[in-house]
């Protein structure tokens, strides 16, 4: 009880905050299709790995293999400002370590970072216009094609632009309803706001889930009717909602330099150190394989620095034959560190992961939406 009379003013706030702009008169579209991946959560629900899967569908498609697709984030944590495109050249200080992951994967695409939404899809459609903005000043890369479609990550309380298709991510291990708003839970929005969600992904569930499974997840969070056939179920205002199910696969362990020895792969102790929202599904993971001789937690998007660095050597002195494991995303911000000495480099490896449905039906019903868009 008393959490909420606590949380009581930043609950009023969200409240009044969404009735504003409930009827849509204070929201704006983008002149081409958007899809923004976003959640209610603060972080840990799969933003990144699901927009990487987005893109993989759009780019295999025959309705936007060939057209110019654009991504638009935030950029959380960079240090520049204003509107920047990303290169694989640029650092995660540039574009933040996500955009950067995703341009680096995927570099047909443009990649743009830019606090201010609007501004950022007016110009992701109008590179021309750099020439007349003030932005273009800070803005190292002036260069790309106007986009055709832009996929917004993690731009749900982004309230001034309205997107073409809100995809929203519910993260199976932690389901709103069981927690709590900041700063006495990891709630950012109030759990009501799934409501408005064209599709919900219920994300990191396991391999195997039965539709009885499925359809008990969805009752406890406020949802009827979930019929497995077409992924439907009548949310908690009565609207009928695409409900689809994802798991986390993981990918083979990754050199992070040229030089990193792969021998090391084959160690069967290693020392991992992360700066995500948790690490507990890539701990149990690589326990199937190794064992963690030491283990580094830092906050999520922790920038690296060289005290860091040294903790873990000093484990990898008392443990010469661990390979030294992170994530994908926090490859990103360690490859800008330049300092970081070569024995440590010689056994410094990331694991990528990828978000999937749980079922065939359920990836064609999400092809069909991406396919509709106009």
């Amino acid at each position: 009880m008393i959490d909420k009379i606590l949380l009581f003013p930043y609950y009023l706030w969200l409240s009044a905050r969404n009735a504003r702009y409930a009827k849509g008169r204070h929201s704006q579209s983008a002149e081409v299709p958007t899809i923004c991946v976003g959640n209610v959560t603060a972080g840990g629900t799969g933003k990144t790995p699901h927009t990487e899967m987005i893109l993989r569908m759009l780019l295999e498609s025959d309705e936007w293999g060939a057209r110019n697709i654009a991504v638009l984030s935030r950029g959380y944590k960079r240090t520049s400002r204003g509107f920047q495109q990303v290169s694989r050249e640029s650092n995660s200080r540039l574009a933040g370590d996500e955009p950067l992951q995703i341009k680096r994967k995927f570099p047909s695409v443009t990649v743009a970072v830019d606090k201010d939404r609007i501004r950022g899809c007016e110009l992701l459609c109008h590179p021309e216009k750099m020439a007349d903005r003030k932005v273009a000043r800070s803005c190292r890369n002036r260069e790309w094609p106007a986009a055709d479609l832009i996929v917004l990550d993690d731009a749900f309380q982004y309230r001034k632009l309205k997107a073409s298709l809100n995809i929203v991510l519910v993260d199976y291990n932690r389901p709103p309803h069981k927690d709590r708003l900041l700063p006495l839970g990891r709630l950012r929005d109030l759990p009501s706001r799934l409501d408005e969600a064209d599709i919900l992904i219920v994300t990191k569930c396991p391999y195997q889930l039965e539709d009885a499974e499925k359809s008990a997840f969805l009752d406890e969070m406020g949802f009827s009717g979930f019929d497995p056939a077409h992924c439907d179920a009548v949310n908690r205002s009565g609207r009928h909602q695409l409900v689809l199910f994802s798991c986390t696969r993981y990918l083979p362990v990754t050199p992070m330099y040229a030089a990193s020895d792969p021998r090391y792969i084959y160690s069967k102790r290693v020392i991992l150190f992360s700066a995500i929202a948790n690490d507990t599904p890539l701990r149990y993971y690589l326990s199937d394989t190794y064992k963690i001789a030491a283990r580094f937690a830092f906050p999520d998007h922790h920038r690296f620095t060289d005290g860091d660095f040294r903790k873990i050597l000093r484990e990898v002195d008392s443990c010469p034959t661990a390979a030294v494991l992170t994530t994908e995303k926090d490859a990103q911000r360690v490859l800008d560190i330049h300092s970081i000495p070569e024995r440590l480099r010689d056994r410094m490896f990331y694991i990528p992961i990828e978000s999937a449905f749980l079922s065939d039906q359920e990836t064609a019903l999400f092809q069909a939406r991406l396919r509709a868009l106009r």
